[in-house]
């Protein structure tokens, strides 16, 4: 099986210690459960990361690959500046994905060397001690939820015929409107629809996911359906266990850590 690992997690900058500093203390269910995925990903002996995050180059009518030969990751822009460190790209899998998809879905490649912070809290935070592993940068696009669940689905028949042993990450947050000093301010729906993701999830209820109220996602102002449905496509057809590891909200966005075991 070469998808040996597959998860959701958060991408707040403050779970690297040097930005958190004192915050950390609040986010303990979420490193806890980083810590428990970290493992997990180095016992399964991981040649290459697929991560998908929704704050790279965005394009309105089609996904975008990032395949660069290297990727470089710092946190500068959050004030810490000496955090550095460097991974190889995996540009052969990476041009096999492109050839593959190019003709069935609408993809574009880009080669950047500096990874959005959504891609580089978790690849740093689930790397530490794998600095050999590759890694592919992948971002949804402005098209439909059907339309990521069947890009996810076209992506999974070039891994399964892959040699490497593959994880897929599906980085973001939930809604950003849990509490009165939310960033995005308060709303009931907020809530409401971190519940009802997370059930669906530990449900596996793909289609209930997928035919959510457009105005009720739009209300809970989130970032990560769109990779976590990316995810749920990868994953289809292949029998996997939701483990719900964390979901904590000490700043008022909804941070889900989940594991799906394969």
């Amino acid at each position: 099986m070469p998808i040996v690992f597959s998860a959701i997690v958060p991408h707040l900058p403050m779970l690297v210690p040097t930005i958190g500093k004192e915050n950390i203390k609040k986010l303990k269910a979420t490193i806890n459960a980083y810590e428990k995925l970290e493992c997990d990903l180095y016992a399964a002996q991981t040649d290459t990361l697929l991560i998908i995050s929704p704050h790279g180059q965005l394009q309105q009518n089609s996904f975008v690959i990032n395949l660069s030969p290297s990727y470089d990751i710092d946190f500068e822009e959050f004030g810490d500046l000496s955090t550095k460190l460097s991974l190889a790209g995996d540009i052969g899998l990476g041009y096999k994905i492109r050839e593959s998809l190019e003709t069935k879905a609408p993809v574009q490649v880009i080669s950047q060397t500096k990874l959005d912070h959504g891609s580089s809290i978790p690849v740093y935070l689930l790397t530490k001690h794998m600095p050999q592993i590759k890694i592919i940068s992948l971002y949804p696009s402005g098209l439909d939820l059907n339309a990521h669940y069947n890009f996810g689905q076209l992506l999974k028949r070039e891994l399964l015929i892959n040699k490497n042993r593959v994880a897929i990450v599906a980085s973001g947050d939930l809604s950003h409107r849990l509490t009165k000093n939310a960033p995005a301010g308060y709303s009931a729906k907020g809530k409401k629809f971190d519940n009802k993701l997370i059930e669906y999830l530990n449900q596996n209820k793909v289609k209930e996911i997928l035919s959510m109220n457009q105005d009720f996602i739009k209300e809970a102002s989130e970032c990560g359906l769109k990779s976590i449905v990316l995810l749920l496509g990868i994953l289809e057809g292949i029998e996997y266990q939701a483990q719900l590891l964390s979901y904590e909200f000490p700043f008022g966005v909804g941070y889900l850590t989940m594991n799906f075991k394969l």
